[in-house]
């Protein structure tokens, strides 16, 4: 059984609190996890010692978003490395974790070739180690940087769009510092507009059905003194109906070169919704979640999750009579059956604007996302 244990405190942390850390204890090398599944009543870190335990959390969304998945798969492959278990057997196992976020993928192969570089160059075991964990430290470090320019590209679009301020953004799932190496994506660009004092609600979709805005969204706007109202996901058209939203700001774990965004599950309407009422639509996204070897929105793999997560409510920290301690309570018949993709696929006639690190692509289309990404791997060369 894969060593994957957790530990709390009763120390209150900041704002910006990592979701993931590398530390070195006596006993070897772990990756510390906030357990997100646990948010908000409860801060509890998860430490993972070697790959399959954090293939476990992925799955368990103990860690989840999509930029933050990245440096995950990167430090597993590190991990893996570094402990002396088989890499190229943790490589295959931690990218097929989640088949949607295209970012897993990205950050395991990015380790993976560091390691297998030195490897197939004569160097040793302990040299290939360190050459993996010194590319997932910097896959994480241009993560934070991404993020603060994406939040910098989002704001100046917004004001362009909005001149005046006073914006009310309605956002959905959870795209803030719990999926980043930063303060996230979508998110990132409500909290820099909520600094400049140009932030005047952020309206939350619950999300479900795990519920990431009402249990993860809504607790880093609180930290974050934000002017924020929940909402369920069925309320939003009425919402824009009574003209309250301005824009909507979303992430993406996947967009094919066609400019076709694949994000948590009740975006697609958010964008049919935006496009009726005449609001922006906007992704905020890494360049490395657009994916050039998916050709359109119908390639992208939909991951499909269990049925329990629509027919139970799962409160693993408050005990409930009858039920099991992390165990979920029936909110549906025995034996009924659940329809639960993970994602939905927006096409980009819907899509407004991507905004990334590296600018903004507006209109979406396949030869404008084809130029940012040469143009990102140029920077990245230079």
């Amino acid at each position: 059984m894969a060593d994957q244990y957790a530990h709390s405190g009763d120390d209150k942390r900041p704002t910006g609190m990592p979701a993931l850390r590398w530390e070195e204890p006596p006993e070897g090398p772990v990756l510390v996890l906030l357990d997100q599944t646990r948010l908000p009543a409860e801060e509890v870190e998860l430490v993972c010692t070697d790959a399959p335990a954090l293939v476990e959390a992925i799955r368990s969304l103990a860690v989840r978003g999509a930029p933050l998945l990245g440096v995950a798969g990167a430090y597993g492959v590190a991990l893996a490395a570094v402990r002396g278990y088989d890499v190229d057997d943790a490589a295959a196992a931690l990218k097929s974790a989640r088949p949607t976020a295209v970012n897993l993928a990205v950050g395991v192969r990015r380790a993976h070739s560091a390691y297998r570089a030195v490897v197939d160059g004569g160097g040793d075991a302990r040299q290939a180690a360190g050459a993996a964990l010194a590319a997932a430290r910097q896959l994480h470090q241009e993560d934070a940087r991404a993020s603060a320019r994406m939040a910098e590209h989002g704001l100046a679009l917004l004001d362009e769009l909005m001149p005046g301020g006073g914006h009310r953004i309605l956002t959905h799932c959870n795209t803030g510092s719990l999926v980043s190496g930063g303060e996230g994506t979508a998110f990132a660009v409500a909290l820099a507009a909520h600094r400049a004092g140009r932030l005047r609600r952020l309206w939350v979709d619950e999300t479900r059905p795990l519920l990431q805005g009402a249990r993860l969204t809504a607790y880093e706007a609180a930290r974050s003194g934000m002017a924020y109202t929940l909402l369920t996901d069925n309320a939003a058209g009425s919402l824009f109906a009574a003209g309250e939203v301005d824009a909507v700001l979303i992430g993406a774990d996947r967009i094919a070169a066609d400019g076709s965004v694949a994000n948590k599950v009740g975006s697609y309407p958010l964008a049919v919704l935006a496009r009726y009422h005449h609001v922006p639509f906007i992704v905020v996204a890494p360049v490395t979640t657009v994916d050039p070897s998916t050709p359109d929105g119908a390639s992208i793999e939909v991951e499909q999750r269990p049925g329990h997560e629509v027919t139970e409510i799962t409160a693993p920290q408050v005990p409930v009579a009858g039920a099991e301690a992390g165990g979920g309570i029936p909110v549906a018949p025995l034996g009924t059956t659940a329809y639960n993709p993970a994602f939905d696929v927006t096409p980009p006639e819907l899509v407004t604007a991507v905004v990334t690190e590296e600018g903004v692509v507006s209109p979406v289309t396949t030869e404008a996302l084809a130029a940012l990404c040469a143009r990102s791997r140029q920077v990245t060369i230079s």
